[in-house]
């Protein structure tokens, strides 16, 4: 049997003062957003990241999910990087050295 499909908004950037790319903090890493306990609270422990930008948005994600004990894997054929002088290698290299699959 399929898994019930579920909607749930998740904000960050709840302080404006500060700049957000993670979907689990805020960038000063204390400030939650809510999505790993809600993740949690429904038994979900593998996630797939996808999205703008590999290696801003989706790698801290990916690395926020990682440390918060999620399994994680990055669909790189959903993915673009912005590629800011060797970002994108830079955060692939931190991506797999967290655990991250890349696929």
């Amino acid at each position: 049997m399929a898994a019930e499909p579920f909607y749930r908004q998740i904000y960050n950037r709840f302080r404006s003062a500060i700049d957000s790319y993670s979907a689990f903090f805020e960038n000063d890493h204390e400030t939650p957003t809510g999505l790993a306990g809600y993740l949690r609270e429904r038994g979900l422990g593998d996630l797939t990241l996808c999205g703008l930008a590999t290696d801003f948005c989706v790698a801290y994600s990916a690395l926020d999910a990682a440390a918060q004990g999620f399994v994680v894997t990055v669909r790189l054929d959903a993915c673009r990087g912005i590629d800011l002088d060797g970002s994108l290698d830079t955060m692939l290299e931190r991506m797999r050295e967290a655990g991250v699959t890349l696929a």
